[in-house]
């Protein structure tokens, strides 16, 4: 620390009209303070409200001879320690890299344009920073992968390693429509999507946090959920605020989602997946995940011949969903391959015949006269989340079966060619009025088209689906086919992982697997 920190104030982030002084300029000037830079970080750590950038970075505004700068802490808000205090847990002098001219130096405040653009200069550093570590192919698509991995990295909540869904409440999924539902929170059945997408970009670290939130979760025995707070909340009731309005006067505005207390078992597959992708890519299992996978391949036993909500949590009467089956048995099937790895013969065995009997079950009530797969047993209704058969590895991909269910999805349930969930007249999701094409859904087709070998048909496809992004290659949940509008929350989670998925896939297959860059879940599967 140098000695110009003598004349510093440390202002915290103010709101219009406002400059705090946080330290006072005596406070500063004790020697204590200025010759022992652990113990001044110590003060700033202790005490005094800092900015965070997105990666998690602190920083402290400061003023020296009317340039406004900033102090950054290189320890990135960790807790010093005395042997490490003049190693990289110091903090370090930034005005040489960020002077900042200041107006005047009685406020903060007028200088906050330039201080701003400062701190944005940094993220951007820090993001091509962060970026850097990715395996990205060289690729026109390239920047949509970097572009989605920087989303994915922005919904992170570095506290805990949770995905939030989304970063808004209740903007409309059709608008004027009822369908408006708080996305901020972390859903399990993320958790393989996550890692599919961020292992196969290279960003282990961030792969191994989420994965380590979700494990957190049910360490001590409690039962799944399908989602949690970004902290881990398990309560999350679901209620209407009536005073309000949203976006062009949207309504009802929600805050939770009741969705979390649902029975959705496709959640245990979702979770079973993500214990094996992690396993196979740090190629080792931790002593404390082994009991949560025993725990939950059994509740999947359990509850698997059961009527659920499903994937799309609808709020009509519970059906026997065929791809929270398929899910199920993704559970028994991952959590025998865990099993065998472990010399778990036993356990191994059983969970194998309980993935066959899954298997029987599905292909005898799960596929109409057409040898096309069905929403539930007994319908004709066509999912959209049937796109992830062949991507589960629950059929091979040139099973007829799988090559009739994907043409079909794209041939009768989409909107000049992007995809529905499904149709709302055959699908009882209580709900009321249409709803726009999920764009998670057109993205699986994409990697779904690429499985069967309609190469043509998926690039065709990811490229209208580019086109649609925001100027800032952002996606919300859903794109009203016609207009091209963004609809539902934004930006959305669920939608860049699928895109990193999609583009990987078309790429490998169009690049015929370029060495060095292979889909993680080619490598785990």
């Amino acid at each position: 620390m140098t000695d110009g920190i003598r004349s510093y104030e440390v202002h915290q982030r103010e709101r219009p009209g406002q400059a705090t002084p946080l330290i006072r300029p005596g406070e500063l000037r004790r020697s204590a303070h200025l010759t022992d830079p652990y113990r001044l970080l110590t003060i700033l750590r202790e005490h005094y409200p800092c900015y965070r950038d997105w990666s998690g970075n602190a920083y402290w505004i400061t003023r020296y001879d009317d340039v406004t700068s900033v102090l950054r802490d290189d320890a990135n808000y960790a807790t010093p320690t005395k042997s490490s205090r003049y190693g990289r847990t110091t903090g370090r002098d930034l005005r040489a890299e960020l002077p900042v001219a200041a107006a005047h130096t009685a406020s903060v405040d007028a200088t906050a344009p330039q201080l701003a653009e400062a701190i944005q200069s940094i993220d951007e550093e820090r993001a091509q920073h962060w970026l850097d570590h990715g395996a990205f192919p060289d690729h026109p698509w390239r920047t949509a992968l970097q572009r989605s991995a920087l989303t994915l990295k922005g919904l992170t909540y570095e506290p805990t390693g949770a995905l939030m869904a989304a970063a808004t409440t209740s903007l409309p999924e059709t608008p004027g429509g009822e369908r408006n539902w708080d996305y901020r929170y972390s859903w399990i059945r993320d958790s393989t999507f996550a890692l599919w997408g961020l292992y196969t970009l290279g960003f282990d670290t961030e792969a191994d946090g989420f994965f380590g939130f979700v494990a957190d979760r049910v360490q001590d025995g409690s039962d799944l959920q399908v989602m949690y707070g970004l902290g881990g909340e398990r309560d999350l009731t679901e209620s209407i605020l009536p005073n309000l309005r949203g976006y062009e006067d949207a309504q009802p505005v929600r805050i939770g989602n009741g969705a979390y207390s649902q029975d959705q078992h496709d959640v245990w597959g979702a979770l079973l997946d993500s214990v094996y992708l992690n396993t196979k890519s740090r190629d080792r299992m931790s002593e404390r995940v082994w009991p949560i996978v025993v725990a939950q391949v059994e509740k999947a036993i359990e509850h698997w011949h059961e009527p659920d909500r499903g994937i799309w949590e609808v709020r009509g009467e519970p059906r026997h969903f065929t791809s929270s089956k398929m899910f199920c048995w993704v559970a028994l099937d991952r959590g025998a391959r865990l099993a065998a790895r472990r010399g778990e013969d036993a356990l191994q065995e059983k969970w194998r015949a309980v993935a066959d009997e899954i298997h029987a079950d599905v292909c005898a009530n799960g596929v109409d006269e057409r040898g096309v797969f069905t929403q539930f047993y007994g319908t004709n209704a066509l999912d959209a989340s049937l796109l992830l058969m062949p991507l589960v590895r629950f059929l091979p991909r040139d099973d007829e079966r799988v090559r009739a269910t994907v043409l079909a999805i794209a041939d009768e349930l989409t909107m000049d060619g992007l995809v529905l969930r499904y149709r709302v007249e055959q699908t009882d999701d209580g709900l009321s009025g249409e709803e726009g094409t999920f764009t998670i859904c057109s993205f699986w087709l994409v990697s779904a088209l690429v499985e069967i070998g309609e190469l043509a048909r998926a690039r065709a496809l990811c490229e209208k689906l580019l086109s649609f992004a925001s100027p800032l290659q952002l996606y919300a949940e859903e794109i009203d086919a016609f207009t091209g509008r963004h609809l539902g929350n934004f930006p959305q989670a669920f939608t860049h992982l699928a895109l990193i998925n999609a583009v990987v896939h078309l790429i490998q297959a169009e690049m015929q697997m370029q060495q060095g860059f292979s889909m993680a879940h080619q490598v785990v599967t």
